[in-house]
């Protein structure tokens, strides 16, 4: 297990100065490439694990240490230990055990000692440390305090179970190809492969237990693809119509654009300022057997790529913080600043207008985010609106079973991630 723990403290490590978590563990999984899968599948769990919970663990460690150490690799090996103590089911003195193996790897003499002292505190003083930490915010919503205080300002009522929907394992939610198989079809096939789901509606089954996408059935074939429940509102509230031109915006890696394609044929073309995350769109495309025309292109800038005709329906799905979907990309409650914000925005203000300018008269303009943050959201629209009087939001009820968006917001939930949809038509 040492082996493990040592990666995700590495891991750790790498996620506070500053480096994407699922950028990180490739390169680690590179580099120890004699770990076997398990091992493998235990690092990423301890990795995601202490991001999920680190300001608990942090407050915790605070009280064990008589000052902050200096050596960041023995602060995020306690840091995973303490996870593991806490939160995991490993056998404590195993942890403790593999944990002072692991800090052998220090050049540091006194750090076997210390890892071995802090770790068995922490057992003997566990329930009054947590006592200790039980009305500190940090602590118990392992959130920055910018963003707890912001959810607090913009969601009054709301704004606690959105953090705790955050830190929850995320569900994995499938799309059906519905032009290769039908969902009852499809949960009926999962089903004699003895793996338990649930239709959500439309085209949506969400899985009992999440499992490698090689293990589903039909899943190489193209029968199905992983999407977000929340995500699959996307191609319903497009309004699409056979024969229409239809523009993704934003699109790699792919997942709206395989939808838009699955509902109606349309003429689509795709965009994407990333290069090697429009091989990925393709690769999804020739997965489920789908083609449109793929650009590389920057969609604020859409002169450079744009061929003068028109579009009847446009999705921009534009970059954001991601504060929506944490709960899947942990990392992000301890990568974003709140500065940043003005920084998606300034992007997504640039963003809309020039992809308004490619919209046909009567045609429709979804806007998408993963955030929760009203500035990106709303917010954002409601500035667009007073600039282009050429531009009415339309109301988006319910697009698909169970999902009301009477204010376009999607909080984070159970079956959910927390998407902001607002609907655009030009007269």
């Amino acid at each position: 297990m040492h082996i493990s723990q040592q990666i995700a403290a590495e891991a750790i490590g790498q996620v506070f100065a500053g480096r994407n978590l699922g950028v990180v563990l490739d390169g680690l999984f590179s580099r120890y490439s004699n770990i076997t899968p398990q091992q493998r599948a235990v690092a990423q769990d301890l990795s995601y694990g202490t991001l999920r919970f680190y300001g608990a663990i942090q407050s915790l460690l605070d009280q064990l240490l008589q000052k902050p150490l200096d050596d960041a690799r023995l602060q995020c090996l306690l840091l995973v230990a303490v996870y593991q103590l806490q939160y995991d089911k490993a056998a404590s003195h195993t942890v403790v055990d593999q944990a002072v193996k692991a800090a052998s790897q220090s050049k540091k003499t006194w750090a076997k000692g210390l890892v071995n002292g802090v770790l068995r505190n922490f057992l003997r003083q566990q329930a009054e440390l947590l006592t200790n930490i039980q009305d500190d915010e940090f602590a118990k919503y392992s959130y920055p305090a910018w963003w707890i205080t912001k959810l607090r300002y913009q969601y009054p009522n709301n704004w606690q179970e959105m953090l705790e929907a955050g830190n929850q394992h995320p569900p994995m939610i499938l799309r059906v190809n519905q032009r290769q198989i039908s969902s009852a079809d499809f949960i009926a096939k999962l089903s004699a492969e003895g793996i338990a789901s649930q239709a959500l509606g439309a085209n949506a089954v969400m899985l009992e237990k999440p499992i490698p996408v090689d293990l589903i059935p039909g899943f190489a074939d193209g029968e199905a693809s992983v999407q977000d429940y929340a995500a699959q509102v996307a191609g319903y509230a497009l309004d699409l119509q056979s024969g229409q031109r239809v523009l993704d915006a934003c699109c790699a890696p792919g997942g709206k654009t395989g939808q838009i394609l699955e509902l109606a044929d349309v003429d689509l073309v795709a965009v994407d300022n990333d290069e090697t995350r429009i091989a990925r769109t393709q690769s999804n495309l020739e997965r489920l057997k789908l083609k449109a025309t793929l650009l590389v292109g920057d969609a604020g800038k859409s002169a450079d790529w744009w061929d003068g005709k028109p579009f009847d329906r446009i999705l921009a799905d534009v970059p954001c913080t991601a504060s929506g979907i944490v709960r899947r990309h942990v990392d992000i409650k301890w990568l974003r600043r709140e500065a940043d914000i003005a920084s998606f925005t300034r992007q997504q203000a640039q963003i809309l207008p020039s992809l308004w300018q490619l919209l046909a008269k009567g045609g429709k303009l979804l806007y998408v985010t993963c955030s929760v943050f009203q500035e990106e959201n709303q917010r954002q629209i409601d500035s667009f609106l007073k600039l282009h009087a050429d531009a009415e939001q339309l109301p988006l009820n319910e697009p698909i079973s169970g999902l009301t968006l009477n204010d376009g917001q999607l909080k984070p939930g159970a079956q959910h991630d927390g998407l902001f949809y607002a609907l655009l038509q030009k007269h």
